[in-house]
């Protein structure tokens, strides 16, 4: 309660508050307040300007902007928190574990997480979707894997450092088993930690879905994905110039606060420096009064 106190008091978390409230909205509730039918086609209003009756205009087939920005909204959060899931899944509960292996089992755990954190995104979500079949659910899986090393490291950093404290030795001791420590007196210091990572990995998350719906793996067309419709647009940038300029403002927004939100997070539940107490001051002021 305190870290999300000290969390809201900062301007810039509220305002990321704000931004990702719109688009958790979106996400929920963008098939009821969309104007039309994203796939729905106007035929003689192709690629038309921002008007009252399309107010983002229309794209290359007559299909209006703002009802595919909204739905694509969708798609591309669910997309990305699905990977981001898959990789906590992963990471989490292997980076707690990895604390109390012996060496053998801690050896293998790093090496395998040091050979996920090199491969590429891309290349490998290609490869997976090639030989398992080209859809979103396949792509985000790759995606996933390939995160999991993120909470894989923060989560045994923390833990192993949890681990040497006075308070944990004792515990165990005393007889406490792993399972009632982790639970007692790790977690709860772990938790802050995964939140960042699990910030941090969503805004990546979007630009990797963006990036393979770019490529056209993922969301196949016509379903529109911010990062499809980045994709569609380049290619009538003479009639359209400004048509790319939507889906980007909409990823940056969304992107931008989640990090902005990260930071907050971290700085949240960094320890606060407490102003000195009143016997302090006054011995301070003495000792001044003293060397004068």
């Amino acid at each position: 309660m305190r870290t999300l106190e000290a969390l809201w008091a900062q301007p810039a978390s509220r305002f990321a508050f704000a931004v990702l409230s719109v688009i958790a909205f979106l996400v929920v509730f963008g098939g009821a307040v969309a104007p039309y039918d994203p796939l729905r086609q106007f035929s003689d209003e192709v690629l038309q300007g921002p008007s009252g009756k399309h107010l983002l205009g229309t794209d290359y087939v007559g299909r209006d902007v703002l009802s595919r920005l909204i739905a694509g909204t969708r798609l591309s959060v669910v997309g990305a928190l699905e990977a981001v899931v898959i990789a906590a899944v992963l990471g989490v509960p292997s980076g707690l574990a990895s604390a109390w292996m012996g060496r053998i089992g801690e050896w293998v755990s790093l090496r395998v997480a040091d050979t996920l954190m090199i491969l590429p995104f891309t290349v490998f979500a290609i490869a997976v979707a090639g030989t398992i079949g080209n859809g979103l659910q396949q792509a985000m899986v790759a995606v996933g894997v390939l995160i999991s090393p993120m909470f894989f490291r923060v989560t045994r950093a923390v833990a192993l450092g949890l681990r040497r404290t006075q308070y944990v030795e004792a515990a165990e001791l005393m007889g406490a088993t792993q399972w009632w420590t982790l639970r007692k007196h790790i977690w709860s210091k772990v938790l802050p930690n995964v939140a960042v990572a699990a910030a941090h990995a969503t805004g990546a998350s979007l630009l990797v879905v963006a990036s393979l719906s770019f490529l056209g793996i993922g969301v196949q067309p016509p379903a529109p994905t911010w990062g499809g419709m980045l994709s569609a647009d380049l290619g009538y940038l003479a009639q359209q110039s400004w048509a790319p300029i939507f889906p980007a403002l909409l990823m940056m927004a969304t992107v931008g606060s989640l990090n902005i939100l990260a930071d907050g997070i971290r700085d949240a539940g960094a320890p606060r420096r407490r102003r000195p107490g009143l016997v302090a001051r006054l011995h301070r002021k003495e000792t001044t009064d003293v060397a004068a």
